[in-house]
């Protein structure tokens, strides 16, 4: 039970079993707890997909990296033999 759960059960006792607005809320409470657990589990799913897709980004581009260095290289040496 969290702190917010434990002080609408100590204002429960306080106002009396009976109070339907009170149970109303604690009803209300039960759901933002399970749907704030539900957005955190969701929350940590898209981080760890975000790293996953930044290290497949970081190898895409050290391989084009490689490709256009060999380009350079390419047109590089042509240049130099057709000035031969």
């Amino acid at each position: 039970m969290n702190k917010t759960q434990r002080r609408a059960a100590a204002a429960t006792k306080a106002v009396g079993e009976g109070n339907q607005a009170m149970s109303i809320a604690m009803q209300a409470l039960g759901r933002i707890e399970s749907h704030e657990k539900e957005c955190g589990e969701r929350w940590a799913e898209a981080i760890r997909e975000i790293k996953y897709l930044r290290v497949a980004t970081d190898a895409h581009s050290a391989r084009w990296e490689k490709l256009a260095w060999l380009v350079v290289a390419a047109v590089g040496v042509h240049i130099v033999v057709g000035m031969i």
